[in-house]
């Protein structure tokens, strides 16, 4: 059984100085600065076969144009650089010039092209933009006509929603609601309605899309959304939510490691949609390893949660 995962961080040291970066200890720094040392090792030490890998946090869509598209390039090659010695243990996420949606999709297609990365990883909303929004459909364009899937991952509330939400809580407790806590969740199943319910997936029907932590909350709301956005017609939307988000959407395990969201993720997406990973190093390797070896299904499902959907989505 091949062991693949998805959700897996770096963040390059010698472009830190260039953007604004989350606040994050030292600690989580320096484990996302390495790559071939403790973090192989506690591969080998849990049977983890490949991470693809990808930049975490603030990125090329902070800084103005063309420095956001000088930046992604740079960065995508040093990242290409980094892995190049373990070519069967890493793949890579391509980072993006996002606040220029063409550049976006040129750089997508040069980083296929010239590193063989497998996709694209985008944090959170760009520049408090949605992506439904019309000004992003050259890189939704270009993700299909390339088939590498866009892994939507969470990112900081806009400012109007932290100060409406959550700065006004006392010590942590604000941020930790606004990030892993809830809000990151919220905001990423957001994304992915709004591209839905606005018919924007049904203009890209072979865009694929993969989103983490057991969904993000979307497999318990599954049926509800379907009744609360029923097609008619006035729609936008071509399918239903479900029927979507099962032909376009896949999701990871990264970050929560408990059987009975798993088994409402399966049981609402399908196995083939469901795949393993860990979100290290924000998470550990141990705990994701835990949870695949409790799963209670047949051999040959667990391997494709494992690895075998990754392989197909991917082309691993």
């Amino acid at each position: 059984m091949r062991i693949i995962t998805l959700e897996e961080h770096i963040a390059l040291p010698e472009f830190a100085g260039e953007i604004q970066q989350w606040p994050l200890s030292r600690q989580a720094l320096e484990k996302l600065a390495d790559i071939s040392g403790m973090r192989l090792q506690s591969m080998d030490d849990n049977g983890i076969d490949m991470q693809v890998l990808s930049v975490v946090g603030r990125g090329a869509e902070s800084l103005p144009f063309p420095e956001s598209i000088k930046f992604a390039t740079r960065y995508n090659d040093a990242l290409a650089a980094s892995i190049a010695p373990h070519p069967t243990r890493f793949k890579a996420f391509a980072h993006l010039p996002m606040s220029s949606p063409e550049a976006a999709a040129n750089e997508l297609e040069r980083a296929k092209e010239v590193h063989h990365f497998c996709g694209a990883l985008i944090n959170g909303l760009i520049n408090d933009k949605f992506l439904d929004l019309p000004e992003f459909r050259p890189l939704l364009q270009k993700a299909e006509q390339l088939q590498m899937p866009l892994y939507l991952h969470p990112g900081l509330p806009p400012e109007a929603v932290a100060n409406a939400y959550y700065n006004d809580l006392p010590g942590p407790a604000g941020v930790m609601l606004a990030c892993g806590g809830w809000g990151w969740h919220s905001q990423t199943a957001l994304q992915v309605l709004r591209l839905i319910i606005t018919g924007t997936l049904d203009r890209y029907p072979r865009l694929k899309l993969i989103i983490g932590h057991m969904g993000e909350m979307l497999p318990m709301m599954m049926s509800r959304l379907d009744e609360k956005f029923p097609l008619t017609s006035t729609s936008h939307h071509q399918r239903s939510i479900s029927q979507t988000l099962r032909d376009q959407v896949h999701i990871t395990t990264s970050g929560i490691f408990t059987l009975p969201p798993l088994m409402a993720a399966l049981g609402t997406f399908g196995i083939d949609n469901v795949m393993f990973s860990v979100d290290y190093p924000f998470s550990t390797n141990e705990a994701g390893k835990q949870l695949l070896n409790s799963i209670p299904l047949a051999p040959e499902d667990v391997a494709k949660i494992a690895g075998g959907n990754a392989e197909r989505l991917l082309g691993l």
